[in-house]
C-alpha cells in the first residue's frame, strides 16, 4: 500500500485473509444488526466487512491506543458509510464493556497474542452481549488435540512464547471448553488458508 491516511496502519495479513473470512461469515452472520469486532487491530477488516455487509452495523474495538487511532483514520476515509462506527476502547478481559448488546461478535487473530484471561473474558462477555442464536466467530491458528496443524504453526508458537510467556497458539479443545462453561455452543470448525481455522459458536435458543 503506497500511501496511507494519517495515523492509519496497514497489516498485510488482512488483505490476504479477508475474503476467506467473509465466505464463512456469510453463513453465520445475521441479516441485520450490530457486529462487534474484538481486537480490530488496524481497522482494515472492519472497513472491508462494512462494505461487504452493508445491512450490518460494524462496531470495531481495540485496547491499544495506536490501533484505535488507526481505526479512526480508516473510518474517516468513508464518512458516508453510516454502518461503520467509531472504535471503542475495549479489552476482551474487561468486566464492564462500553456496549450493552451485539447481534454477533467476531475476533480475528487475537487469542494467540493475548493472555488466557482474554479468552475467558471473550467468552464471558460474548455470552452476555449476544441474543439467543447469536454467533461468535473466531479466526486464527489453533492446536487440535494438543497438536499443531503445521510445522510453521509450531515455530510461530515458540516465537510467540519467547516474546511473552502468556501468549501462544491455543488448544482448540480448551477454547471450546471455556465457551461451553459460559453457555456458548460450538458449531463448527473450518480449515482456512495458511494453516488457520475459523471457529463458530452460538448462544443456544433452548
Amino acid at each position: 500500500m503506497n500511501s496511507l491516511p494519517k495515523n492509519a496502519r496497514h497489516f498485510p495479513a488482512t488483505a490476504k485473509n479477508r475474503d476467506a473470512i467473509a465466505d464463512v461469515l456469510k453463513r453465520h452472520l445475521p441479516e441485520q444488526g450490530t457486529v462487534l469486532e474484538i481486537g480490530s487491530g488496524s481497522g482494515e477488516h472492519a472497513l472491508y466487512f462494512s462494505y461487504l455487509f452493508p445491512d450490518l452495523t460494524w462496531q470495531p474495538s481495540d485496547p491499544e491506543p495506536l490501533n484505535l487511532e488507526s481505526i479512526r483514520a480508516w473510518v474517516e476515509t468513508v464518512p458516508d458509510r453510516q454502518n461503520l462506527l467509531a472504535p471503542l476502547a475495549l479489552n476482551a478481559s474487561d468486566l464492564l464493556l462500553p456496549i450493552e448488546q451485539a447481534d454477533a461478535v467476531i475476533c480475528v487473530n487475537v487469542l494467540h497474542i493475548s493472555p488466557w484471561d482474554a479468552t475467558e473474558g471473550l467468552m464471558r462477555n460474548s455470552a452476555a452481549l449476544l441474543p439467543l442464536d447469536g454467533a461468535l466467530y473466531l479466526y486464527g491458528p489453533f492446536r487440535i488435540g494438543g497438536t499443531h496443524t503445521a510445522p510453521s504453526n509450531e515455530s510461530f508458537d515458540q516465537s510467540l512464547r519467547s516474546q511473552n510467556e502468556t501468549w501462544g497458539v491455543r488448544n482448540l479443545e480448551e477454547v471450546i471448553a471455556e465457551a461451553d462453561k459460559n453457555g456458548l455452543q460450538f458449531i463448527e470448525r473450518v480449515d482456512m488458508p495458511a494453516n488457520n481455522q475459523s471457529v463458530i459458536f452460538r448462544k443456544p435458543t433452548d
